[in-house]
């Protein structure tokens, strides 16, 4: 049998703590939570406590620091990301830089794959702030998000999600709110600038509320762990849990909904496959188009040997993707092919359940895809792109790469 579905609503956005409290109240043993982020060796109190939200039963989480003032004064001088307030509850009094937290995490004695996804979650708001503000990620310096409680949400997502054994999460589009919020650099609209950078590509609604909805944490936890957004996909629903952010007026509760539940270890979903006949493509110009589909979104881009019309020579170019593209690489096969049609058709698939994590290495860091058979086992799969970056870096031969980093990754995420 696979492992979880988590589906979450996030028809009022996300934060960092809605999210933990919301694995909570699916079961999640705070005992566990507690004793997982003590490797972290960070002092706080782990607070959750039962709360309402518009008639809704839900949990509240919130991380206590020895020495805060308590958090509505707190709250008033919060900076979140230069921001002041924080729609969910995150005060913060202090900062750290992206590369402190980095090292934080990495010297914590972690479960490999929480440590893998804890670090992805911050290396997304680094990029986000990095973009935002034009300097190289290592000098990033967080206010909200480098704050302990951040630290402590970032990492209690990640373990979390292991603890309920959940393989995969899909979300609805996300809930925004609209208005303003001040900052140390005047007035800022909402979603916040690092918000912003983080929800590219992800399906947004309007939230209908004038507050800030999605934080900064909570968009980097969506971006890193969702899989897929839309409706409940086909699962078998177990558990419903309600993670609760501030106590506001809107037209919807102020929560994270979150519903746990089972179903096989692969999943379906729906490809268009995109294919033409050519005689006149020159072979060698084929890596460049290759390499303009994959970056527009291709799934799968192959070339085949044919034996055409008048005994000619040919290849059958063959681009498989998710129908939402399908008119961007269209565009593309146009323009950098000799093609002057296309043959379209939409296919079912199923494929199985999987994911990707980064793993550390003494080689240096490379992505790995984790994947699950129907009968549970795992297979790891490093990145052929990284392990050919390593090599070169490194002298070893590429084969040589691949062998240490398998070693590795079955010894660390095959379980």
């Amino acid at each position: 049998m696979g492992r979880k579905i988590l589906h979450l609503d996030a028809f009022s956005g996300a934060a960092g703590n809605m999210f933990v409290a919301a694995l909570l109240d699916l079961g999640l043993s705070r005992q566990a939570l507690v004793q997982g982020l003590a490797p972290l060796d960070l002092e706080f109190k782990l607070v959750v406590r039962k709360v309402e939200r518009s008639g809704f039963a839900a949990r509240y989480v919130d991380v206590k620091v020895p020495g805060r003032r308590d958090r509505k004064r707190a709250e008033a001088r919060a900076h979140a990301g230069g921001r002041k307030g924080h729609s969910h509850g995150h005060a913060h009094s202090h900062g750290r830089r992206y590369s402190e937290i980095r090292r934080l995490i990495e010297r914590a004695s972690l479960a490999p794959a929480v440590k893998a996804r804890a670090l992805a979650i911050f290396e997304a708001l680094g990029r986000a702030e990095a973009k935002v503000h034009g300097v190289p990620v290592e000098d990033v310096h967080f206010h909200e998000v480098g704050a302990v409680d951040a630290i402590v949400d970032v990492t209690a997502a990640a373990i979390g999600l292991e603890e309920l054994d959940i393989g995969r999460v899909t979300c609805s589009p996300i809930g925004i709110g609209h208005g303003t919020v001040e900052s140390d650099h005047g007035r800022l609209p909402l979603p916040a600038p690092a918000t912003l950078e983080l929800l590219s590509g992800m399906p947004t609604v309007p939230a209908d509320v004038e507050w800030e909805t999605l934080t900064p944490t909570g968009a980097a936890i969506l971006r890193t762990v969702v899989e897929a957004f839309g409706p409940l996909p086909a699962m078998t629903v177990e558990r419903i849990g309600y993670g609760a952010g501030k106590d506001r007026e809107g037209p919807l509760p102020n929560v994270l909904r979150a519903v746990l539940g089972s179903g096989q270890a692969f999943r379906g979903d729906r490809i268009v496959c995109m294919e033409t006949n050519l005689d006149d493509l020159v072979p060698e110009h084929f890596d460049y188009l290759m390499e303009r589909l994959f970056d527009a979104g291709a799934l799968d881009v192959a070339l085949q040997h044919l034996q055409m019309k008048k005994n000619r020579p040919g290849f059958l170019v063959r681009v498989l993707a998710r129908p939402v593209d399908r008119d961007v690489l269209a565009r593309i096969l146009f323009a950098e092919s000799t093609a002057i049609g296309l043959r379209m058709a939409e296919w079912d698939r199923i494929v199985l359940e999987r994911e990707t994590v980064r793993l550390k290495t003494p080689m240096g860091t490379l992505r790995v895809k984790r994947i699950r058979d129907p009968e549970g086992g795992i297979e790891c799969s490093p990145e052929y792109e990284d392990c050919k970056r390593i090599a070169k870096k490194t002298g070893l031969p590429l084969r040589e790469v691949i062998r240490r980093a398998m070693e590795q990754a079955r010894e660390e995420l095959g379980r």
